[in-house]
């Protein structure tokens, strides 16, 4: 059994008395009555404002997260310096990548860069899901080879030797973020100087 339960009488209100998760999840395959009911049960809607974080290497990794609303980074510390590896929007699902289902530290930071909801997935549910019901293990695999695809397009685009051919690559890829996130984020993103990239987006 789960041994935790964050559930309340109106969690689930403002989502039309379901957990959002529950339509991601039957995107990918049909779900049962129970595993509905334990998703009702286990995860539970969070919100954050604008530039704060929502997981910090002080923090015990616990969580996914689904982007009901917003956009949220990943980053890690190179000295003094910040570098974003990933950036996510609505419907994705996000955590510290690095210790990924373990629950433990990480040197990885998940910041919201606008004000964000999310639903919060205990790594206990996903878990108990997936030993005890073959659906889950068929929407986790189906998940998992969009987010390696995504993953395989984030590794290709900082390969790419041209700053500006990097940048018209993210722009294909990406197009829904460049009015979303800020300069100094998609430059490292891509892994250039925002100075750089100001005069590739005056130039093209």
């Amino acid at each position: 059994m789960i041994a935790v339960n964050f559930s309340e009488e109106n969690s689930w209100k403002k989502y039309n008395n379901f957990s959002p998760l529950i339509s991601i999840f039957k995107k990918f395959h049909p779900l049962n009555d129970e595993i509905e009911k334990r998703i009702n049960q286990h995860t539970f809607p969070i919100s954050y404002k604008k530039n704060k974080f929502l997981v910090s290497p002080v923090d015990r990794n616990k969580y996914l997260f689904l982007i009901v609303k917003g956009v949220v980074r990943g980053v890690v510390k190179d000295g003094a310096s910040e570098v974003t590896t990933w950036i996510a929007v609505e419907n994705e699902i996000v955590g510290t990548i690095r210790n990924l289902w373990i629950v433990g530290n990480s040197e990885e930071y998940l910041q919201a860069l606008e004000d964000v909801d999310l639903i919060a997935i205990p790594h206990v549910l996903s878990e108990y899901l997936y030993q005890n019901f073959a659906e889950a293990n068929v929407v986790g695999r189906k998940m998992m080879e969009l987010y390696y695809r995504s993953a395989e397009e984030r590794a290709f685009l900082c390969r790419i030797s041209s700053a500006e051919k990097r940048y018209k690559r993210f722009l294909l890829s990406f197009p829904n973020l460049i009015n979303r996130v800020p300069l100094k984020h998609i430059a490292s993103f891509l892994a250039i100087r925002l100075e750089t990239l100001s005069r590739i987006r005056a130039k093209i």
